[in-house]
């Protein structure tokens, strides 16, 4: 663990009630800190080279679909062509879309505003590489300057794993009483758990209102972070359609045996770490989002639900089968042969699409969601 981490977790949990801090509160050190945070680092974390890989960067014929389906909804809807991409990572995904949106339509495109909300200033960075920073596209660090430049937002919200990077707060339940999992320090100054009997209201209120009781010995994980951040995004669109690109379950699959002790996890080199508690500051921690939350809360915010389709469902249903090209090249890595590889495993059973679901809200006078790349 990096020092100067190490010594702001020493200070932040001695410095709280008991010795103990919340996992919410663990996360928001190790993950968004603004000098030893994980995702504020100077280091690549996307792709091959870093520690997990999103659709997005599997290949660009993902966001080039995506062009079609932003551009469809905007028409069909009379929407201004105004587009709000949360968490942009290292910009690829925007920039598939500019890229294939400028072949399709000029007019259009040249109306377009692409507004980048991204807290990681080395993404920032990344993605001032390769987009036109300044003309079309404009980048802000938080949602709430957004709100700010655009009071009467109108258009197109949308976000590629966002949710799961979110922090989480983490209960369990022990011989029929409800605790919170909290992380503090032993005498050797290593983290560890320990167990707090819940005292925050907001938690028992989660599990009621999302009607889910926990078996003994149940792990748990709470996303009030992300309620709130769904309020903040239903404050900022005025009328307009929002796409949740994300893995997770329903309630009734949290349910499950196999879940009984959450999903909280660490990725590093794209291996899997069980324990969140290692390697902090060092590894990406994520968890599966609740859908079934997103949609309730979303409705009680206003961004009323349309649809959820599986992620290869979304996709054959808005035409990615219409980007394979027909070629007869027998270099395995032309250009044609990766897209058309890309495609297959976005569609596979078994590949990357069958733990990723489509989330459609709807805010204003907006009725028709077409996703279709027609």
């Amino acid at each position: 663990m990096n020092e100067e981490l190490r010594s702001k977790l020493q200070q932040q949990i001695h410095q709280a009630k008991n010795n103990m801090i919340t996992y919410e509160e663990y996360m928001n050190t190790v993950l968004y800190d603004s000098t030893c945070g994980y995702y504020m680092k100077h280091t690549q974390k996307i792709g091959r080279e870093g520690d997990f890989i999103t659709s997005s960067n599997i290949s660009n014929v993902f966001g080039m679909l995506f062009a079609h389906v932003l551009m469809n909804t905007c028409k069909k809807n009379e929407l201004p062509f105004i587009i709000c991409e949360i968490g942009g990572g290292n910009g690829r995904f925007a920039k598939a879309i500019l890229d294939e949106w400028e072949k399709l339509d000029q007019q259009s495109f040249s109306a377009l505003t692409y507004i980048i909300i991204e807290t990681s200033p080395y993404h920032r960075q990344l993605q001032q590489e390769i987009l036109p920073i300044g003309k079309q596209v404009v980048q802000y660090e938080s949602i709430e300057e957004v709100i700010e430049r655009f009071p009467n937002f109108e258009g197109i919200m949308i976000s590629n794993e966002l949710f799961d990077a979110f922090p989480v707060r983490v209960v369990e339940k022990r011989d029929g009483q409800l605790y919170e999992v909290m992380v503090s320090m032993d005498e050797d100054h290593n983290l560890c758990e320990r167990l707090c009997v819940t005292e925050d209201q907001e938690l028992s209120i989660y599990l009621q209102e999302q009607k889910l009781v926990l078996a003994d010995n149940q792990r748990f994980e709470v996303p009030l972070s992300m309620i709130n951040y769904l309020n903040d995004m239903s404050t900022l669109i005025r009328r307009g359609v929002v796409f949740t690109v994300d893995y997770g379950y329903t309630n009734d699959e949290w349910m499950l045996p196999q879940y009984r002790r959450g999903s909280l996890r660490g990725y590093s080199n794209h291996k899997l770490i069980d324990n969140p508690l290692l390697h902090p500051g060092e590894m990406d921690l994520t968890t599966h989002i609740s859908f079934d939350a997103v949609q309730f809360y979303g409705d009680k915010y206003g961004l009323k639900f349309d649809k959820k389709l599986r992620q290869d469902e979304f996709l054959l249903a808005a035409g990615i089968l219409d980007f394979l090209q027909e070629h007869h090249d027998t270099n395995p890595f032309s250009e044609k042969s990766k897209q058309n590889r890309a495609i297959r495993s976005l569609i596979m059973g078994g590949g990357i699409s069958e733990a990723f679901h489509v989330l459609i809200q709807k805010k204003g006078n907006t009725n028709m969601i077409d996703f279709s790349a027609k």
